[in-house]
């Protein structure tokens, strides 16, 4: 299932059977103690019993991904499938190649099954020779027992997958999560029809299920939103760490790589690491929503508009964005856009409460940056406040704030994203989802419809929800939001 890497030929070792035969004696006993059952595996199995309660009979595959090649015979760093993850309990890089498969039971419900590749022995070629696998190249994997004890279900060793999934495919309905794994999804696919499932209900039937699985995450339960408040507080670490930079930013050239490193060092020390790929943009490359290259240089007059959050093992995930003034206060034309966008966001804040449409949230932010737009006269002639809002003939606003204010968050920083627009812009807000808050201004440096005092600024400001039986509370509400407590943070981190 992983992707096949390139095997050179001028690296091989020859290997003897005398070495075999030496490699292989003289290891102290491996621990026989076994790993306690973790609290997300523990959740996970109250997840997998709702899925199964949905899927009556059917054989479900959740796969957890394979290793992706990042170039020759590299890998990329492993991630598993969310999916997998929120269904099994695994997190951090953990179990490539791996397959949950929800088996149903003659008594009902399913039996959970992990289909994964074991620890070798030390008398395999594996042991010493197997680069991408081997314990000697990258560590010993867990046992059958040991997966048994952490996660609470049945362990097996992937080679009898095939056999297990595709026994009576025909007479069984076969669900797979068909974006976790392209080839192992081919796989599943040649073994259903093989048995005699058609093919086109497959996809229809796989779409059901992973369907399923993402609006599952939509309303966390206590343990999750530990988990996301864990993770926002290390994002804070990792602000923190930041700030202290921003006196030596400026000289230092390609200032943004320096703030993505020290944001990245603080996330993979206090988490998995980042949650997404960092947004550092300095200056105009703020308007550029998602500059992820960070490859500018920043200057001391300039804003940075930091988009980052940290990933615990868990794979939780925060999504903070803060913009900070360099030079450690605002000039009064950034000010005067900052404070806009801080209104907006709070208004968007205050809208969040069980009951309220999703969209109610966009739609209170939005008013206050049109209100402001109308304000500063950049609105066309004639064209009011409300026309802008106007979903049919207006948008107007657009142009300087084309995204919208907010997404849920969780295992994935857009999670959810295979609800529909009836589950999710016009659902209602329920106790217990998090979304985040995140409207802001972008004015390019080239747009002539602005003063020419702000060009060049672009300024978000994000923070992570949670919604309560009797309103919300923000997950990130101790951080400072007004541009003078911006100013006051900045000075109080410099001073340590």
């Amino acid at each position: 299932m992983s992707e096949e890497q390139t095997k050179p030929e001028n690296r091989a070792r020859p290997t003897t059977d005398e070495f075999r035969t030496f490699v292989a004696q003289g290891w102290a006993p491996r621990s026989t103690q076994l790993p306690e059952l973790t609290e997300a595996a523990r959740r996970a199995a109250v997840r997998r019993d709702e899925l199964s309660a949905a899927f009556p009979g059917d054989r479900l595959v959740i796969p957890a991904g394979g290793l992706k090649v990042r170039s020759n015979d590299s890998d990329y760093v492993f991630r598993p499938h969310t999916a997998f993850a929120y269904l099994t309990g695994l997190g951090a890089d953990r179990e490539p190649d791996a397959v949950l498969v929800m088996e149903p039971t003659e008594q009902g419900g399913h039996e959970a099954v992990l289909y994964f590749r074991p620890l070798a022995g030390r008398d395999t070629e594996e042991f010493f020779g197997d680069s991408r696998y081997g314990e000697f190249w990258v560590g010993a994997r867990p046992s059958i027992e040991d997966v048994e004890a952490e996660l609470g279900l049945t362990g097996a060793h992937v080679d009898g997958f095939a056999d297990a999934v595709g026994k009576d495919a025909g007479a069984v309905t076969v669900r797979v999560v068909r974006d976790a794994e392209a080839s192992l999804t081919a796989r599943v696919d040649e073994l259903r029809t093989q048995n005699g499932a058609q093919p086109e209900a497959l996809t229809a039937a796989d779409d059901e299920l992973a369907h399923r699985v993402s609006t599952m995450r939509m309303v966390k339960d206590d343990w999750e939103l530990g988990q996301m408040q864990d993770a926002v507080d290390a994002t804070r670490v990792g602000f923190d760490a930041v700030i202290a930079e921003l006196p030596t930013v400026a000289e230092r050239g390609r200032g943004e790589r320096w703030v993505e490193g020290v944001f990245g060092l603080h996330a993979r020390h206090q988490g998995n690491g980042v949650g997404y790929d960092s947004i550092c943009a300095a200056g105009d490359h703020a308007n550029t929503l998602h500059w992820i290259k960070n490859t500018g240089d920043i200057a001391p007059d300039e804003l940075l508009l930091l988009d980052a959050g940290v990933e615990v093992d868990s794979l939780f995930t925060a999504d903070v964005t803060r913009t900070l003034p360099i030079s450690g206060t605002f000039t009064d034309a950034q000010r005067e856009v900052y404070d806009a966008v801080c209104d907006a966001q709070q208004a968007g804040i205050d809208a969040i409460r069980p009951g309220a449409k999703f969209y109610a949230v966009h739609a209170a932010a939005i008013r206050v940056i049109a209100e402001r737009l109308h304000g500063w006269g950049l609105l066309p002639e004639g064209v009011s406040v409300e026309d802008p809002l106007d979903t049919e003939h207006g948008q107007y606003h657009r142009r300087w704030m084309v995204h919208g204010t907010s997404h849920h968050l969780g295992l994935d920083v857009h999670d959810c994203a295979l609800a529909t627009r009836a589950e999710y812009m016009d659902a209602e807000l329920e106790p217990g989802m998090v979304l985040t808050v995140e409207p802001g201004l972008y004015f390019k440096a080239d747009d002539l419809l602005v003063p020419a005092r702000f060009r060049g600024i672009g300024v978000r400001i994000e923070d992570d929800v949670v919604v309560t039986q009797d309103g919300s509370r923000n997950l990130t509400g101790e951080w400072p939001h007004t541009s003078q407590e911006v100013e006051a943070w900045i000075a109080e981190v410099q001073a340590r």
